[in-house]
């Protein structure tokens, strides 16, 4: 079952978040990490809130582990992301299937 991923990250900034993408290497024309199913970020009155959508939760916790952890540190990143998960009841998007 896909899974959710809420991050939020108190005092972060969109100029830092961009950094970690590039750090990434990941853009809208690329495909995402092995497992991805789909993201976005918005600013908060308190920092940036990350959503992502993965295959599993397990995928997503050995990505953030690998690089989300390490990467946002090196970028600045005040502290790290309270997490929430949720199953995924349904999704969609352009050209594939739930």
């Amino acid at each position: 079952m896909a899974v959710a991923i809420i991050m939020e990250f108190t005092g972060a900034t969109l100029e830092q978040y961009d950094q970690v993408i590039g750090k990434m290497g990941l853009t809208p024309e690329k495909p995402g990490p092995a497992g991805s199913l789909g993201h976005w970020v918005a600013a908060t009155d308190t920092g940036i809130i990350v959503t992502d959508l993965w295959q599993t939760k397990e995928l997503f916790d050995t990505f953030a582990k690998e690089q989300i952890g390490p990467i946002t540190a090196e970028a600045g990143f005040p502290e790290p992301p309270k997490v929430t998960y949720l199953d995924a009841h349904n999704y969609f998007m352009p050209g594939a299937a739930a």
